[in-house]
């Protein structure tokens, strides 16, 4: 079957949280939650350095919405499910259909961590992956020195399977990077 005819659910709930695709019109808070997090992100993500204005996340916002619907890439925004406020960004990317297999990636608002947000959305996301997507394989791959990125698959029971020495430029350009890749597998 063709990726783009599976049909699964846009948006779970867990119990704090309302996990969804993203749509046209989240490029506001999306912009809101990278300028006030910024600082945070630098270290760990690239896209962090680049100068964007909230039209360029807006569009980056209905790429992602349509990624979404073709299933290339299943970006997921995390809301707060009492408040409606914007708490992070996750998903399922590199997506390998034949198999099938996905990596979970996240970034979190600064002002909404420590909350245990993050980890209780790479749980739900997870559970989704393998149970809507069918998922054989679900992987967090992170920066060996990002030690609280590495706590969250250790929470999880994700197996570290193996650290790649030099495999990544550092966000900042400056320096190569280790990726630690943790994974669950599907018993089924």
């Amino acid at each position: 079957m063709k990726p783009i005819l599976l049909d699964f659910p846009d948006q779970f709930y867990t119990e704090r949280l309302l996990i969804r695709m993203p749509l046209p019109g989240d490029g506001k808070v999306v912009y809101q939650a990278m300028q006030a997090s910024l600082n945070e992100l630098k270290e760990w993500m690239p896209w962090a350095h680049r100068e964007q204005t909230e039209e360029d996340v807006e569009v980056n916002m209905r790429e992602a919405h349509a990624k979404f619907l073709t299933r290339e890439d299943l970006r997921l925004h995390i809301f707060n499910r009492e408040t409606g406020e914007f708490i992070g960004s996750s998903g399922l990317h590199r997506i390998n259909w034949n198999i099938p297999k996905v990596e979970i990636g996240y970034w979190i608002d600064t002002r909404y961590s420590g909350k245990g947000y993050i980890t209780e959305a790479a749980e739900a996301i997870t559970n989704f992956a393998f149970t809507e997507l069918k998922a054989k394989r679900v992987e967090i791959r992170c920066d060996s020195k990002n030690i609280r990125s590495r706590a969250i698959p250790e929470r999880l029971g994700y197996t570290l399977e193996g650290i790649l020495k030099n495999d990544e430029i550092s966000a900042d350009r400056k320096d190569l990077r280790d990726t630690c890749i943790y994974a669950k597998i599907s018993n089924s």
